[in-house]
């Protein structure tokens, strides 16, 4: 890290922890998780990747409710949220239109919908999630219900599995993906992409939407809605980034991570990166 810098101005947090130096796939966050055979859903070819059963579209109506109202309230008071650079959604409104992917450093457990507030995207909006995760009673109801459709654990579970995001992108829905793929909280520099998220935007010739989480220091009246240490944050919404489809799959694919990350890393107000652009799968 000594030889990677920020641009004058980007608030770091110091919440005391050590970030690996040479595995950015690392798991920072434990989670509780069942057995799949012990748990609720076995993530296979049984599972319903797409679900359109009365309960499921309450609960999502339901769960829109909880992050669009209640879940909002709680991060704008208690985490300073703010959110810039909405009018890039309005900028490319007509191109947007037919859907997109969203993409964000992956800083927080709540990060999800905290860009799911900027795209002011909730009912129409879905992503790929661990799907161990789904049999943590903590995690199942808002997980499931804000649209996360688990990676099955098997090979037979993927025929549902694409053919729901085919449905959702047929539909015009919204894909929110992490391309980090696991969570490093608070952290400010950007680790290796993953090149999954990017041939999907390549295959449904979407634009992906960058988005970056910042971090302000906690001043003034927040002192009082959380802890000291606890920073303040906020989401800036960059312009779309559009396929190259002059390229073939393969470049186009690296060439769309580049830049995506180019922006990013402006956005983050990264002079110079730890790590390398493209996670090699």
């Amino acid at each position: 890290m000594k030889n990677c810098k920020h641009k004058e101005g980007v608030y770091v947090p110091d919440m005391g922890i050590d970030y690996p130096k040479d595995d950015p796939t690392v798991r920072l966050v434990k989670v509780k998780v069942q057995d799949s055979s012990k748990g609720r859903f076995r993530f296979d070819e049984t599972y319903p990747y797409l679900d359109e059963s009365f309960g499921y579209k309450f609960n999502r109506l339901l769960n829109a409710f909880v992050l669009g109202v209640l879940d909002a309230a709680f991060h704008r008071v208690c985490l300073g949220l703010k959110i810039e650079g909405r009018e890039n959604l309005r900028k490319y409104k007509r191109e947007l239109k037919g859907g997109a992917i969203t993409v964000s450093n992956h800083v927080w457990r709540e990060d999800a919908v905290m860009v799911f507030h900027a795209v002011r995207k909730y009912y129409h909006m879905h992503m790929p999630v661990f799907a161990k995760h789904l049999n943590n009673p903590g995690f199942y109801w808002m997980l499931r219900y804000m649209g996360g459709v688990p990676v099955p654990e098997s090979l037979a579970g993927m025929r549902g599995f694409n053919a729901a995001f085919d449905k959702f992108h047929a539909d015009g829905d919204w894909i929110h993906v992490f391309p980090e793929a696991v969570r490093w909280d608070y952290y400010t520099w950007l680790r290796p992409f993953h090149k999954g998220t990017f041939t999907m935007a390549y295959k449904y010739d979407v634009p992906v939407v960058p988005c970056v989480i910042t971090f302000r220091e906690r001043k003034g009246i927040f002192r009082l809605t959380g802890g000291k240490q606890m920073p303040l944050f906020t989401v800036r919404v960059l312009e779309p980034v559009f396929i190259d489809k002059s390229l073939p799959r393969k470049e186009a694919v690296k060439d769309l991570i580049l830049r995506v990350r180019a922006e990013m890393k402006e956005g983050l107000g990264i002079m110079e990166n730890p790590w390398p652009d493209i996670h090699e799968d």
